[in-house]
């Protein structure tokens, strides 16, 4: 069967919304959520939150979370929460 991949841009100014979207989202994919960092400088604390939601959820459903376009200051906040090994990360 296919992968139905559902895709997310990430507005740098709306990180938090745009990810609650991306949550709500995952019931519709089946099997990966492509989620453009490309216009994010910086995650703050509840983007983090809702970044580790978004792979707590993923995981339940068994839906594999591509983060393309993550600036190093994005990864670093990432990897300082351990959340990297959580996400498949795409250039």
């Amino acid at each position: 069967m296919p992968v139905q991949s559902v895709s997310v841009n990430i507005d740098g100014a709306r990180v938090t919304p745009a990810l609650q979207e991306a949550v709500d989202n995952l019931g519709s994919a089946d099997g990966e959520v492509v989620l453009d960092f490309s216009g994010v400088d910086r995650v703050d604390p509840s983007a983090l939150r809702e970044m580790e939601k978004l792979a707590e959820i993923a995981g339940e459903k068994s839906v594999k979370v591509v983060l393309c376009g993550v600036s190093v200051g994005v990864y670093k906040a990432l990897k300082l929460m351990n959340l990297t090994g959580r996400f498949s990360f795409s250039g």
